[in-house]
């Protein structure tokens, strides 16, 4: 079952122990995290088989990012004017 994790979905796949480890290869050879090249893999899978939708889920999902960093960006200028409001102890 996927999981939430922030914006993103965690899921869980399981490899074979052999070919985890060709992929490991891969990966160590490109400087790169397993998981970076999986999901590249995955998301370069999911562009060749359903070009259009794909540029819809990415067009979402970069929105979705520029909301969070927005929210963030706000969060820390809301933070900031708070300290400047409420009196310092002495």
């Amino acid at each position: 079952m996927p999981l939430k994790h922030g914006s993103k979905i965690y899921c869980q796949v399981l490899l074979d122990k052999n070919r985890y480890q060709l992929a490991k290869a891969l990966a160590d050879r490109r400087g790169v995290r397993v998981t970076a090249m999986m999901r590249e893999v995955v998301y370069k899978f999911l562009e060749a088989e359903l070009p259009q939708e794909y540029g819809f889920a990415l067009m979402a999902d970069n929105e979705a990012w520029q909301e969070s960093v927005q929210r963030r960006v706000q969060g820390r200028i809301n933070a900031r004017e708070q300290k400047k409001v409420q009196p310092e102890d002495s």
